[in-house]
């Protein structure tokens, strides 16, 4: 284990300081910041609601779901049973290290934006990529990037990341399945009615 942390750690150090260049510093603090997407969010909603009335109104619903149980299973069961330090604070890495946006005092493992993020990316993909093949590589570039703004900007380990975004999936594909057997699930019945 102790070798594991060991290569975490330097892992770190090569993404959050080898890798440092002015176009990561300028743009990765506000690329993982949940402020910047807001825009986006509002246009997910207003999509779905505007082209798929209550099938995207049960849509919105399995999104909510799907945030709802990976930020509760980050946050509040792995985070408080694991109980690792970010990098940012801890002495003998934080002494060594490029922070770029506040620390915080929350636990590291697992991050709760890799988690949320992957989760919301495999719930859309699986809801909406069969009606729209293209969204689905976009919908995990986006949730890998933002994951990787954590380690860059100081506040994550690498492993954190990793199963954060394991977790993530796996939540997501969760929720997914549950939000298909349920009778909010209609997206297919709208496409098959406009077809």
């Amino acid at each position: 284990m102790s070798e594991l942390i060991q290569f975490d750690e330097q892992l770190f150090h090569l993404i959050n300081s080898g890798w440092s260049n002015a176009f990561f510093d300028t743009i990765m603090p506000y690329w993982r910041s949940k402020f910047l997407w807001v825009p986006l969010y509002i246009f997910i909603i207003s999509f779905l609601i505007i082209n798929f009335k209550k099938a995207g109104l049960f849509v919105l619903m399995g999104v909510f779901l799907t945030i709802g149980v990976s930020d509760f299973v980050s946050s509040n069961v792995i985070k408080k049973s694991i109980k690792r330090d970010r990098p940012c604070n801890t002495e003998h890495v934080a002494n060594n290290m490029e922070l770029r946006v506040h620390c915080g005092g929350g636990y590291s493992f697992t991050s709760s934006h890799a988690t949320n993020h992957f989760a919301l990316a495999t719930f859309l993909s699986m809801i909406l990529g069969p009606f729209f093949r293209w969204i689905k590589v976009p919908l995990f570039i986006w949730a890998a990037s933002i994951a990787f703004g954590q380690i860059y900007v100081g506040v994550h380990y690498p492993l954190d990341i990793l199963a954060g975004s394991l977790v993530g999936i796996l939540l997501g594909y969760l929720t997914t399945k549950f939000y298909q057997m349920t009778r909010f699930n209609q997206l297919p019945q709208y496409f098959t009615e406009v077809a």
